[in-house]
Order: structure tokens, then C-alpha cells, then sequence
């Protein structure tokens, strides 16, 4: 995935497909923090973090 590659090269982080793909929706308004799993949730605040939307991460 393209938002993948963008964080591994920019950021150098290895994250799981699933977070990116919740973070995605989260920034879409589709998904909100808490519907977010609990395995992914901290990976998918820091790709929030990283992609300078905090206030999504809350």
C-alpha cells in the first residue's frame, strides 16, 4: 500500500496493514479511535500522530 511504503520510508516504522487501513477511515470520518481493536490501537494513534492529525487519536 501506497500510505505503507509512505510511512515506512518517511517515518521508519513497520506497521500492520489493518492499522493503516483504520487510520485511513478514521481520517475519512468513517471510523472513529474507539472502534479501533485493541491489538492495533496504539499503532494506529501513532500513524495518526505521524500524519499530524492528534486530535483523531483522542
Amino acid at each position: 500500500m501506497v500510505i505503507n511504503f509512505i510511512l515506512r520510508t518517511f517515518f521508519r516504522k513497520e506497521v500492520s496493514t489493518m492499522a493503516v487501513i483504520y487510520a485511513t477511515l478514521i481520517v475519512k470520518g468513517k471510523k472513529t479511535i474507539a472502534e479501533v481493536p485493541a491489538v492495533i490501537k496504539e499503532q494506529v494513534k501513532q500513524i495518526l500522530i505521524d500524519l499530524e492529525v492528534p486530535e483523531l487519536a483522542e
